[in-house]
This record gives C-alpha cells, structure tokens and sequence, in this order.
C-alpha cells in the first residue's frame, strides 16, 4: 500500500528548490550524481546485514555480500591499498573504529586543534577522542601553517599512540613524508582523515598519503561527490607494521560500535568510486583547485585578508577582522542573497565560536555545476561587494543568473 506524505514531499521539494537557487560554497557540501541516489533510495535499505561479507549473522545476504565486496574491490583499486572497510556510518564513527582498534583508554592521541582547522574527533574535549584518550594538540602558526618542527617536538616529548593528519580548515597541501618522519621518531600510528581532500587525491591534485600513512580514514559525501559514509583503508605499510591491524580495525567497527551496515550507503558509496575513477573526475578535481585559487585571488584583489594568503586546495578561510563584523553575521548576510557559506573561526581567534571572526568558502560544489575561474571572479566580486554595502537588493540577480546558466547536474524533482 503506498501512502503519499504531502507534507514530507513538500518539505523536500522546497529544499530542492533551495539547492537550486543558491550557491552553495561550504567546502564540505556537493552533489551525487543521480545514480548515487537511485542505490542509496534502493531496496537494499531493506536488508539487515550484520558482520561481512561470506561472515553474516542473517540468511539471505548472497547479494548483498556481492554488493558491499564490489564497493571494497573498488576503493582498494582505486588508492592501492591491501584492506577496506566501507562499513563506517560516518566520519566520526569512522575515527572512534580506528581509534578503539588501535589504542586503549588513557592512551595519547595527537591531533591538530579545532580552532586552528582540526577536526572534534581529533582529540577535542568535548568528544570522545578527548575523554577517553590522553590528547594532546598542535596547532597552527599565525599565518595558518602548522610548523612540522614545532609537532616533531610535541610529538618527542609527549610520545603519543596515534598520530591524526587531518583538517577541516586547512588551505594548504600535506606534506606526508615529513609526518611519516615524524610518526617514526616516536613509534606512533600515523592516520590520515582525508575527509576534505579525498577528491583531490583521486584526482591527483593533491599528493596521495597510501605511501606514507599506516591508517586513512575519509568520509564519502564531500569531494567524492557519494553518499553520507565514510571508508576505513588500511595500507600495505600499516599491515606491515601490524599484520591484524586490518581485523582489528574490522572488529571494532561491528560489533565493537556499530550494528547492521546500511547496504544501501555502500552500494552508493560503490557508485561513486566507480564515478572517481574516470578521467571525467579528474578534470573535475584539478577544475575545484583552479575555481579555489581563482576565487582567493579575487577576495585578495579586493583587499580581503584571507587566512595562509590564500588557498593550494579546495577551500579558503577569511579574516574578517578588518570589517568590523563577525563570520555569523556575514554567513546570513550572503544567505539572504542566495550565498550559502559558514562562519568559521580563525587561528587564535579570540572570538566566540558562535560569533567567529571569519567565514569558510570552497569551490567542489560550484564546480559540480560546471562553474569556472570566470564565475568564481563574479563570485568573489560579490561577496565582497556585500560585505561593503550589504545592498541585497543590487546583488541578488548575480546569484539567480548564475544558478540559471549553471544548474545542479541532476534533477530532483
């Protein structure tokens, strides 16, 4: 029996309409494709699978078993690496798998500071990461780099279990060799959370960690363009360094902290690794750094002050300290013309999180929609402009003009 739920579909037909009527430049935001939604609203969301592949605790899950190895095979392939996991709900339960796999309570877990662009699972105290675990964080320098000396002694003196590479504010490129060495000096787990710049890895603009890193852990749903997920991989140098860090990583994501996998979330994840490994994608990625850096450009033109000068990734990070204004109120100042972006603190930002002093901008989903460097300059004009004149009404046909010529690539109506 079907039952229509008009109010339901009204509330996603205004969201639709909301997404296609904006700009959407949070750097963790994008689009999937349409076939990513068709296997994520599939009839495998009926199925519970509990454990893995040819090891399940339900009858019937001959296809399944078949789906969920066909997503494994896929990333394997696609990074070079021995060992997968794409069970993971999301990125935070992600980390806790890898975390609880590889440490035990009270061990030191060294990560990067949330103010200055880490992650809350890196070891922020509010979260597990930093009630269960001894952490310990570096930070970023004034200009917004993280100083590698200034973590190799950090990490000499505090000699931690595991050591997390990973942002979700950081405009500039990792340097992997450098962590391993590091990684290495104390004996420590290296981890890469590749959440932000998966896309770009794949696309190769942005160096790979598979050769440096024992551990990576991304989500699937910002620059992989796939579902809300996320994968555990495991790499050659990780098994080399130990032998069951794959199983362990295994059992500690079911039944350690999960329970039945959404087979649905990995059939879209299998989806969009198969859309990663074209040649399409990768002129996709180098497209998202070129809209990036022609949008830094633009705001720095325009004498904006943006945070390590500007961007050698997806994602810039503005200082609005010299408009007098906060990141909330310059966030829902662009909203109203259609601008969607997010406050964001900035290093050593002595402003409330809730009132930041800068706001957040990337360029993977404008480019989803087949933006380039032209739009980003019209862009970046715009944002400016508001911010000096908060004249709404001037500014507000950039945006529908934009969303006309270039809409959403998919249609969900």
């Amino acid at each position: 029996m079907h039952i229509h739920d008009q109010e339901l579909f009204d509330l996603i037909s205004t969201e639709s309409k909301r997404q296609k009527d904006t700009i959407t430049l949070i750097p963790s935001e994008n689009y999937c494709s349409r076939e990513v939604l068709d296997a994520v609203g599939s009839i495998l969301t009926n199925k519970y699978a509990e454990g893995y592949p040819k090891r399940r605790y339900y009858n019937g899950t001959s296809v399944i078993d078949q789906v969920e190895q066909l997503a494994i095979d896929r990333a394997k392939k696609l990074f070079g690496v021995p060992h997968v996991n794409v069970q993971p709900y999301s990125g935070s339960p992600a980390n806790s798998a890898i975390y609880m796999a590889l440490m035990q309570q009270g061990d030191t877990l060294m990560g990067l500071k949330l103010s200055g662009g880490g992650h809350l699972t890196h070891g922020h105290s509010v979260t597990f990461s930093g009630k269960y675990f001894r952490a310990v964080q570096y930070d970023v320098e004034k200009d917004g780099s993280i100083d590698l000396e200034k973590v190799s002694d950090l990490a000499l003196q505090e000699k931690p279990k595991i050591i997390v590479v990973g942002t979700t504010a950081y405009p500039l490129i990792f340097d992997w060799k450098k962590w391993r060495e590091i990684a290495d000096a104390v004996g420590a787990v290296l981890v890469a959370d590749i959440s932000h710049i998966v896309g770009l890895v794949i696309g190769g603009v942005h160096p790979s960690p598979v050769p440096y890193v024992d551990v990576i852990m991304t989500t699937t749903h910002k620059t992989l363009r796939g579902p809300r997920g996320a994968m555990i991989l495991v790499t050659d140098r990780g098994l080399s360094k130990d032998p069951d860090m794959g199983e362990k990583i295994d059992k500690a994501v079911f039944p350690g902290l999960q329970g039945g996998p959404h087979e649905n979330v990995v059939a879209g994840i299998a989806v969009a690794l198969q859309e990663a490994g074209t040649k399409e994608f990768r002129a996709y990625a180098e497209q998202i750094v070129k809209n990036a850096k022609a949008l830094a450009s633009t705001l720095t033109a325009r004498g904006m002050n943006l945070v390590t000068g500007g961007t050698q990734n997806h994602l810039i990070v503005c200082d609005l300290r010299s408009y007098e204004k906060s990141g909330s109120e310059v966030a829902n100042a662009l909203e109203e013309i259609g601008i969607i972006v997010n406050k964001n603190s900035i290093p050593h930002d002595s402003a409330s999180p809730f009132k930041p002093s800068g706001i957040r901008l990337g360029t993977p989903a404008v480019t989803s929609r087949g933006m380039k460097e032209k739009e980003m300059e019209i862009i970046g004009n715009t944002i400016v402009s508001l911010i000096l004149s908060h004249n709404c009404a001037i500014i507000s046909p950039v945006v529908h003009q934009l969303c006309t010529q270039f809409p959403i690539p998919l249609s969900y109506d």
